[in-house]
């Protein structure tokens, strides 16, 4: 294990067209020219060309390296956050480090900015949660994304890789088993968005209290076993955290165990009349509040946008159904007859999903993908069961999915976290809430 604090790269999007923005102080290039102001990137004549706001070339190459004096700041404009989520949008956002600019072999163009693992979490905290959240919730929540980050680093360092395939599992015919590992970034450790932890840099501001969760818990660790721990994590479990194997490898990882989010034992989901039960009540848990005191500290202001995650409700007609799987899946079942779930995990969520139409049958999985099939952006989560309406013998004209929890639900609930902060339960309880088996460690 590390004993000392990383320096990591972050990438802040890939394969734009161009970079635009501005350098809020003093920059040096590599032959130390200092440069500031406005700035866009382009490739031209194989090479990116860096220009100030006026036109004039600063610099050209395959790579633009710029490093900060003192507390010089850059911007981005136009970066795209919530990629391929229900909340997407583009925003100018501001970083401190160095920026380095990469032209990429079909002439894009990618963003990345370089980090302490320290500095790296204080914005983390504050794009995940709001500023104004819990002390306890921000730091069990920086205790939380140092572990999964750095265990991610050690398990590159470990296996000599720097990527891998973003998509990973089994597909034949009749099923088609994904899912989708956070290590697919060839020119930087770690993406800026929700694929691997939300990194909004200085625009969402980072507040005191952000800054103190992450000075008070720095270099601490959950720790299984001699080694970090991939500590994953979501925003509702909807009651009941989720397996590692049901979002990702089949594996069983003892600190990802599935753990119910309440002070009283909610039993796992077993059977399809156990999850229609389940996910069609209310039952007390941590995640479930409509506080809206709470809420509106702890989710940023787009998350604020869902307010029906922990139990929701999406209706689709036939039409609107056999489009959508068209769309989202490239395969045509016709009159979509039947959707069933063949596998669940103990939160309820399905884990394999068997679509029955008129001109092809498909079983489906893991939970993400079920989530992208069944939705023009994501589902909340695969935790649903299935309500089909219409006259007996004939397909369905209507689907009504009732569903429980956002996100995959493996490991830290974050509103269930922060409702417990908000009792006055301390940092060390709730992370030890969720990953029960695991040991709270400093390494630097």
């Amino acid at each position: 294990m590390i004993t000392w604090e990383p320096l990591i790269t972050v990438g802040i999007y890939s394969r734009e067209p161009e970079a635009r923005g501005c350098l809020n102080g003093r920059f040096l290039l590599p032959d130390k020219t200092a440069v500031s102001g406005e700035f866009s990137a382009r490739p031209g004549e194989g090479q990116l060309v860096l220009r100030a706001g006026d036109g004039r070339e600063l610099a050209r190459g395959p790579e633009i390296r710029l490093t900060p004096e003192g507390d010089a700041t850059f911007t981005l404009r136009d970066v795209t956050i919530g990629i391929n989520f229900h909340w997407e949008r583009k925003e100018d956002e501001t970083f401190e480090g160095a920026l380095r600019l990469l032209l990429n072999a079909d002439g894009t163009v990618t963003a990345i900015n370089e980090a302490g693992v320290e500095q790296y979490l204080k914005s983390v905290i504050a794009s995940e949660m709001s500023a104004t959240a819990p002390l306890e919730l921000l730091r069990a929540h920086a205790i939380t994304s140092r572990s999964w980050l750095v265990a991610m680093l050690e398990r590159q360092k470990l296996t000599g890789k720097t990527s891998g395939p973003a998509r990973q599992g089994q597909e034949t015919a009749e099923e088609i088993v994904r899912w989708y590992t956070r290590e697919d970034h060839r020119f930087f450790d770690v993406c800026a968005d929700d694929h691997c932890q939300r990194y909004h840099g200085l625009t969402k501001i980072i507040s005191p209290k952000a800054i103190e969760a992450v000075r008070d818990t720095r270099g601490v660790f959950l720790v299984h076993g001699g080694e970090i721990c991939d500590a994953r994590y979501a925003k509702s479990c909807g009651g009941r955290s989720e397996l590692f194997s049901s979002a990702w490898e089949g594996i069983d990882v003892p600190y990802l165990a599935s753990v119910s989010d309440a002070a009283v034992e909610h039993p796992p989901i077993t059977s399809e009349a156990a999850a229609e039960q389940w996910i069609c009540s209310s039952p007390e848990a941590y995640c479930n509040t409509t506080d809206g005191d709470i809420l509106r500290q702890v989710l940023p202001t787009f998350d604020q946008e869902t307010t029906d995650f922990y139990r929701w409700t999406v209706s689709y007609t036939q039409e609107e159904l056999s489009a959508i799987l068209r769309k989202r899946s490239g395969l045509d079942f016709g009159v979509i007859q039947r959707l069933e779930p063949l596998q669940r995990g103990p939160s309820g969520r399905i884990v394999r999903l068997r679509i029955v139409g008129s001109q092809r049958t498909v079983v489906v999985g893991k939970e993400l993908e079920i989530r992208r099939w069944l939705s023009p952006s994501h589902l909340y989560s695969s935790a649903f069961v299935v309500q089909p309406e219409g006259a007996a013998g004939a397909a369905p004209a209507r689907f009504t999915l009732r569903g429980a929890g956002w996100g995959h639900g493996v490991g830290f609930c974050q509103i269930g976290a922060a409702v417990m902060a908000s009792r006055g339960i301390p940092a060390e309880q709730i992370v030890k809430h969720y990953f029960r088996s695991a040991e709270l460690q400093k390494l630097y």
